[in-house]
């Protein structure tokens, strides 16, 4: 059986009752909605309290001058620019509030074809965090499974320069629970790469709702 089936079996089977198939499709949606909710309400519990203090975190490095770059792999490269988006946007969940510089480091594709072609895939973000990351910035990798090479030599990277350093995993933490190097390590305890995904686009969310409502009790650094 496919992975597609195995999700959803009821486009596969070989009923012509449309009222059935219809039936199936609506369990299945609500089965799925029913497991994201319960595992960010996990999150919520276990992690509530480690977000918000993070966000207080961000919120005084970007007082201090600070940048944020997002970095991620495949779908989470999506993820990673979807958060660097949030924080450029003007617009706050309080109201009117400033653009944050934040950047996506998956989003040149000149410099990450050749940073692989030339070097190799495992630097193409340690490279970039060398060349632009400073004390007062923060590096936010996300990843599935928590095992990617080039996240784990990002955050060492961006460790030794200083910076604050958050980490988005899935499943256990993969390596990632393994580094010294990540301040806040942020685990969806599931296997299914699709709620994992989900419920860290609940947690990037609110970790950048919290930092804007930080940031109006933060003097703000003029460059």
């Amino acid at each position: 059986m496919s992975d597609l089936e195995s999700l959803y079996p009821f486009l596969y089977s070989d009923t012509s009752d449309l009222s059935a198939v219809l039936a199936q499709v609506r369990a299945s949606t609500v089965a799925k909605a029913a497991e994201i909710l319960e595992l960010r309400r996990e999150v919520a519990a276990r992690d509530g309290d480690r977000i918000e203090a993070c966000a207080r975190e961000a919120a005084a490095r970007f007082g201090a001058g600070g940048r944020l770059f997002a970095f991620g792999n495949g779908g989470s490269a999506t993820d990673a620019q979807q958060l660097a988006t949030l924080f450029l946007n003007p617009g706050g969940p309080a109201g009117p509030a400033p653009p944050l510089p934040a950047f996506g480091l998956a989003n040149d594709t000149s410099v990450v074809t050749a940073l692989c072609n030339d070097v190799g895939v495992e630097v193409v973000f340690a490279r970039q965090l060398a060349a632009f990351g400073g004390r007062n910035d923060i590096a936010v990798g996300l990843s599935t499974s928590g095992n990617s090479g080039n996240l784990l030599r990002a955050f060492d990277e961006a460790s030794r320069r200083g910076m604050l350093t958050i980490g988005l995993a899935g499943y256990d933490g993969g390596k990632m629970a393994e580094l010294d190097s990540i301040d806040y390590l942020f685990v969806v305890p599931s296997a299914s790469v699709h709620r994992i995904q989900e419920a860290q686009t609940t947690i990037y969310q609110v970790l950048w709702e919290l930092t804007v409502e930080e940031m109006a009790h933060v003097p703000r650094h003029t460059r």
